[in-house]
């Protein structure tokens, strides 16, 4: 009696306890800050690779490495006066020697990548404060390698300024809007190469390579902005879709000594893209990428930066794609002995680290195995030692690595299961790495280049005792297999008190473009906490990156090639048969959310698969590939005009027919990338079809949905449809 007694009064503690554990609100997600974490803002490693600045509460401080002293004050708000009145600290760089300082004031975000602000000099000897120029704000200020100038952009032209005398110097003069770029990028490039600086600095500070981008014979794209004004303005710009003509592209190289521009011999075919530029360790030879339109042949090549001649020393080519967006930093790295460079591809199935000689020839394989390199992250040039990070042991983690510029003496770094992302100092002696996992918010922590840590930055240890408070389910990674014998990598969120006897509703969120995993072993911030809240009200919250996503070989990424949609419904498809097949699970109850891509994924799911599923939300989503951008969309899809019966067959506007369960509909107007179009076409279709949907439309919005009250507006209009209908 007096066990059973015990155990009772156990199992009624148990209850209590989780009975008096809170429940998130939206409100807390979107609103309160409930679940802030913190991060290490502004992290730059300062040149003798000991010390490292941060930003925080206005001030710049520098610490050390190693040492956990007090940090030194390199320069607070209060010392930046410019007539009386002090500037935010945007963003910040140094000069060569660190004697200066480029701080961005006032930034104005343009794109994804882009901004423009005004910049400031601060002399950190003088404690002097100048601004770059005067007018309207720049874009992309950099100082020159040896500190005495800084280049911008202004009104599509590249400008020189000379900090000793003052003299602004304008490099171009053709620049004019929605017309010719110079130093800059146009919208397609930024998006789709992920970049938006488009000039560089020789290494000895002589010359600057830049891009210019002549859009004249470029389609403009427009959309209203109706901004609480009695007349809505309409905002126009250049913007490729699949098929359609692109910016002609040509790369030059101006001599500050003779104040004159050479044109680089990048071949006759205008039709083609220039994904990267960048100077080699030789201050007169500039390194140039150059792809054909289909984007299945890469080449590099050598300039003469100042005869313009070029030789193609490098080259490769496949059946479906190059992916030169694979991965961060740049596409190829030169060695300091001026001897080699390294690159990344995918030649044996995978994505690995290849060393070749200058002249283009092979010397070695770096690293090997049936699992993907993610990101090369730098070379310590006197111990030839590389590091880099890689999905070896799962497609879900990403551990660090360092190996031999030779290929031997491969050692794995990191310890924890989970995700870690480092950025290492200057010399590579040392790394601030930031770690996650499915369930444990961001720490960051500084380690040496053997792993092993020195202190903890920031652990969250707030936020993890907050998390603590509330009713929360363990995220569990999972892989099956569908009936075609494809695993399949998935996490799963189950009600806080799940019952195996009971059946429960799924929502089956996914992002399953190309490339890109959703499933992951590291922590989702504001989603991991919507999907919690999600699981309290009794719903399992499921995710699966289907085939097309990363970190599991070409096979596995490119086997959508030309035919985007098909297999990726077909895996979602195959995941609603899986769940069916619990006995935990309703399978008449399975919704579907995505954006984006992921849109576009739900929108076929609640169509082509609408057996399947009982409704969908979809944010933002591409509707039909050809009103999508040309570099993206080809690039997996080949032309239009070449592959029409991929476009069609795979558009979910083909397939509004078979729409059965409810559908949510949702985009910002003022959406530059995925444009408001697709959703306006899907309407048309869907009324054509006489099929009813639910629709929501965000003024003003882009393809974020962002700002001020915006996303607790967003996710309080999902969670009522999620409700509502499943």
């Amino acid at each position: 009696m007096k066990k059973l007694f015990i155990i009772g009064f156990s199992i009624l503690l148990v209850n209590n306890l989780s009975a008096q554990k809170k429940e998130i609100t939206l409100e807390d997600i979107w609103r309160t800050g409930t679940f802030r974490s913190n991060s290490v803002l502004g992290l730059v490693s300062m040149n003798d690779g000991i010390h490292y600045t941060t930003i925080k509460k206005d001030t710049i401080f520098r610490f050390s490495y190693e040492k956990a002293t007090a940090p030194e004050v390199i320069v607070t708000k209060s010392q930046l006066l410019i007539n009386g009145s002090t500037i935010n600290i945007d963003d910040y760089q140094f000069s060569s020697d660190e004697n200066k300082m480029l701080i961005a004031s006032e930034t104005e975000q343009i794109y994804r990548h882009s901004t423009r602000e005004n910049y400031y000099v601060y002399d950190r000897t003088t404690k002097t404060l100048n601004p770059v120029t005067k007018g309207e704000k720049q874009m992309h200020a950099t100082f020159s390698p040896d500190g005495s100038k800084v280049g911008f952009v202004r009104g599509n032209n590249i400008f020189i300024k000379d900090l000793a005398s003052g003299k602004e110097t304008q490099v171009t003069t053709d620049g004019n809007q929605n017309n010719i770029i110079n130093g800059a990028t146009d919208w397609v490039h930024e998006e789709e190469f992920a970049f938006s600086v488009a000039y560089f600095w020789s290494p000895d500070s002589k010359k600057i390579s830049y891009y210019k981008f002549d859009e004249s014979k470029v389609k403009e794209f427009s959309f209203d902005e109706f901004n609480n004004k009695l007349y809505p303005t309409q905002y126009r710009f250049k913007y490729p879709k699949a098929g359609e003509d692109n910016s002609i592209v040509t790369i030059h190289v101006y001599d500050l000594a003779s104040a004159s521009a050479k044109l680089m011999d990048i071949g006759k075919e205008t039709d083609q893209y220039i994904p990267r530029v960048k100077w080699t360790m030789d201050a007169n030879t500039l390194s140039i990428v150059r792809m054909n339109r289909h984007q299945n042949k890469l080449d590099i090549m050598f300039a003469n930066a100042t005869t313009g001649e070029t030789k193609t020393i490098y080259s490769e080519t496949t059946d479906t794609y190059i992916d030169i967006h694979e991965g961060e930093g740049d596409y190829v790295y030169f060695t300091e002995d001026k001897k080699s460079f390294i690159i990344m591809n995918e030649s044996d199935g995978f994505n690995h680290l290849y060393l070749y000689d200058m002249n283009g020839k092979l010397v070695n394989q770096i690293t090997k195995g049936n699992w993907d390199v993610v990101n090369f992250k730098g070379i310590d040039e006197k111990t030839k030692t590389i590091f880099y990070t890689a999905s070896e042991t799962t497609a879900t983690e990403r551990d660090i690595y360092s190996i031999q510029m030779n290929g031997s003496g491969k050692k794995k770094i990191s310890i924890e299961k989970g995700t870690h992302n480092p950025e290492f100092s200057n010399g590579m002696k040392n790394y601030i790495n930031t770690f996650s996992s499915a369930n444990s918010p961001s720490s960051i922590a500084i380690y040496n280049a053997k792993g092993k840590q020195i202190r903890i930055l920031e652990n969250n240890e707030a936020l993890t005792k907050k998390m603590q408070e509330f009713n929360l389910s363990k995220k569990e990674l999972f892989m099956f297999k569908t009936t075609e014998g494809i695993e399949l990598n998935a996490w799963m969120v189950k009600p806080p008190n799940f019952d195996p006897s009971k059946k429960y509703p799924v929502f089956l969120t996914f992002y399953g473009g190309p490339g890109r995993n959703m499933v992951n072993n590291s922590f989702d911030g504001g989603g991991y906490f919507w999907h919690q809240m999600l699981a309290q009200k009794g719903y399992i919250v499921m995710c699966v990156d289907n085939r097309g996503t990363g970190y599991r070989g070409v096979a596995f990424k490119k086997c959508t090639y030309k035919q985007l949609g098909k297999l990726e419904v077909a895996d979602q498809i195959e995941t609603a048969k899986y769940l069916g097949t619990l006995p935990y699970v309703d399978k008449t109850r399975i919704g579907t959310f995505g954006w984006s891509f992921g849109g576009y994924l739900s929108s076929l799911c609640i169509t082509k698969g609408a057996d399947y599923f009982k409704m969908a939300i979809a944010v933002a989503p591409v509707t039909n590939w050809r009103y999508y951008d040309n570099i993206y969309t080809e690039r997996f899809m080949s032309l239009p005009q070449e592959n029409a019966s991929g476009y069609d067959d795979n558009s979910p506007i083909n397939y509004v027919n078979k729409l059965k369960g409810k559908y949510l509909l949702i985009h910002g107007s003022g959406d530059d990338n995925v444009h408001y179009q697709n959703s306006m076409e899907m309407i048309t279709a869907l009324v054509n079809a006489n099929k009813q949907f639910d629709l929501f439309i965000y003024p003003d919005k882009n393809h974020g949905i962002s700002g001020g009250n915006t996303r607790l507006h967003l996710y309080t209009k999902m969670t009522n449809f999620i409700l509502d209908n499943l």
